[in-house]
C-alpha cells in the first residue's frame, strides 16, 4: 500500500510536520510505504486558470507539479499536513489544491473517472493541521481540503486539527494530540482495504 505524504509548511520541523511525522509512523506500523513529498522544496506554481486542462485532463504547466500529479493517481492513500494561516492552509498547500483542477476537469469536464490506484480501491485521505490562535476554528480549512479530496473521489477518513500552539515545536508539549496523528495515520491504511 503507497501513501503519499504531503508536507505543506514552509519550515521543516514545525508542529504540522510533527503531526505528519507522527501519522506516518503510524501508517507505516500499519504496513503502509510512505512516500514523504514537502512542497517548499518544489516548484509547484499557482492555477493558472488557463482552462487548458479541460481538453485533456492534465495540467499543462510545467513545473513540479507534473511529478506530483503522477504520485498522487499512484497513491492508496494521501495525507496533506499545513500550518493555518488566515483560517486557510499554506500557501504552499493551497498551490498544490489549487491544481487539482485538471483533475476536476478531468471528472467533471471531460466525464472520465480519476484512475483508481493500482489496488483498484478508492483512495482514502486524511488532513493533520496546526494553528497559533487559541480561538481557531478549523472549518475553511478543512472545506477546500475536503474538496481537494473529493475531486479524486478519496475516502474522507478523519484529521487532526490543533490550536493554540504558536511555537515551533509547542505541539511535542501534547502527547494526546501527538497519539491522535498516529493513530489516524494507522487508521487511513486500515481503511484501504475496506470498499
Amino acid at each position: 500500500m503507497k501513501v503519499l505524504a504531503v508536507a505543506g509548511s514552509p519550515r521543516r520541523g514545525g508542529n504540522s510536520d510533527t503531526l505528519l511525522d507522527q501519522a506516518v509512523a503510524g501508517a507505516q506500523s500499519a504496513g503502509a510505504t510512505v512516500e514523504l513529498v514537502v512542497l517548499s522544496q518544489l516548484s509547484v506554481r499557482p492555477c493558472a486558470g488557463c482552462e487548458r486542462c479541460f481538453a485533456a485532463g492534465r495540467c499543462v504547466v510545467n513545473d513540479d507539479y507534473q511529478g506530483l500529479y503522477d504520485k498522487v493517481l499512484e497513491a492508496d492513500a494521501l495525507i496533506l499536513a499545513s500550518p493555518i494561516y488566515f483560517t486557510n492552509v499554506s500557501g504552499w498547500a493551497k498551490a498544490f489544491i489549487d491544481r487539482f483542477q485538471c483533475l476536476w476537469a478531468l471528472r467533471h469536464v471531460l466525464k472520465r473517472p480519476v484512475p483508481l490506484p493500482s489496488g483498484g480501491r478508492r483512495r482514502r485521505a486524511i488532513f493533520l493541521a496546526a494553528a497559533g490562535s487559541p480561538n481557531m476554528h478549523f472549518d475553511c480549512a478543512v472545506s477546500v481540503v475536503r474538496a481537494m479530496f473529493s475531486t479524486i473521489d478519496a475516502v474522507w477518513v478523519g484529521s487532526v486539527c490543533v490550536n493554540n500552539i504558536d511555537q515551533r515545536g509547542a505541539v511535542a508539549q501534547h502527547p494526546e494530540t501527538l497519539e491522535q496523528a498516529r493513530e489516524l495515520g494507522a487508521r487511513l491504511v486500515e481503511q484501504i482495504g475496506k470498499s
